[in-house]
């Protein structure tokens, strides 16, 4: 039988902890050829996109994928996870929170290996639903003191800053700008749907670490020119997906500045194949778009959970394997 987990099972079952103990695993796993993934494929309509994002994790049993349909009025995540052997599928999971939690995760482990240790003021751009476990991450992974954000709405932002103080137990107040919500931070998140930079290099300090979250696509972009050129270290979750999809780093490689195959994966500085940071003085970016990969891991976490915890429905379909 099929386990159907939705969004409410899901929200009982995974916690930040969990999310980031998954993106450490799958980013090991990726750098040591463990995990296969293909970066994600779109069809685009006039009235909307699918994406569809596909991995295998032999050593958790399970090959699988994540799709999902965005049209003006919203969106729809669905992960399936099918067993490798015996060739059935055995979950499908409603996964928009998860996509959110598993994302920031992502931003929450390179920090943890890419930031200073002694990181205690977080600045952000950006007050929206993703924005959230931006925040909770990086306050997982360092002792944050206060943190400052910026959004082009005041009173969401306003609301924002209150949730987020309340979830993280951390001061978290609205910032005059972009530029004010950078400069003193000592890890900046930028998670926007921004097609121009909303971050410019000349904001940047020695010794920040940025995390952008925002460009999974070639025409959004988040970070300015300037800002490339500046950081010392640059890191992406893989490098065949920041070829399809990081407009952040289009432009410096179309200018010769960097090229796609030189690019160092968060996973290869997990698990010390490449450098990361090496002074405190460094700025390092860690530019995030997403990974089939990163959902098969937290979504075996998920469904692994549930049948720990007696959570989700079985439905009475899924058992079927065409023997040949």
């Amino acid at each position: 039988m099929i386990r159907y987990l939705t969004e409410s099972d899901v929200q009982k079952l995974l916690t930040m902890p969990i999310a980031l103990q998954a993106m450490e695993e799958v980013h090991k796993a990726l750098a040591e050829k463990r995990a296969i993934d293909v970066p994600r494929a779109r069809i685009h309509l006039r009235q909307g996109t699918q994406h569809v994002l596909q991995a295998a994790a032999p050593e958790l049993g399970y090959i699988g994928f994540k799709y999902y349909y965005s049209r003006p009025t919203g969106r729809s995540f669905y992960v399936h996870l099918m067993r490798i052997e015996e060739g059935n599928l055995e979950a499908i999971i409603e996964a928009a929170w998860m996509s959110m939690l598993r994302t920031g995760a992502a931003s929450g482990v390179a920090t943890d290996h890419l930031a200073n240790p002694d990181a205690s003021v977080l600045g952000q751009i950006g007050a929206g639903y993703q924005s959230i476990s931006q925040l909770e991450a990086v306050c997982k992974v360092r002792k944050i003191k206060a943190v400052k954000v910026f959004a082009r709405s005041k009173d969401k932002l306003v609301a924002y800053c209150e949730k987020m103080s309340r979830m993280t137990g951390v001061e978290v107040r609205p910032a005059e700008s972009a530029e004010a919500a950078v400069r003193g931070s000592h890890v900046v998140n930028v998670i926007t749907k921004s097609s121009e930079p909303v971050l410019k290099g000349e904001w940047l300090e020695p010794g920040q670490h940025v995390n952008a979250a925002g460009s999974n696509a070639l025409t959004r972009r988040e970070i300015d020119d300037a800002t490339v050129k500046k950081c010392d270290v640059i890191t992406v979750d893989g490098r065949g997906t920041a070829r399809n999809e990081c407009g952040d780093l289009l432009s410096s490689v179309e200018k010769g500045w960097l090229r796609w195959d030189h690019l160092t994966e968060i996973g290869e500085v997990i698990t010390k194949k490449a450098p990361g940071r090496t002074s405190a003085k460094q700025i390092t970016l860690y530019e995030s778009h997403g990974m089939g990969a990163q959902d098969l891991w937290i979504g075996a976490k998920a469904v692994a959970l549930s049948r720990e915890r007696g959570v989700g429905t079985d439905l009475p379909v899924g058992n079927f394997a065409l023997r040949t």
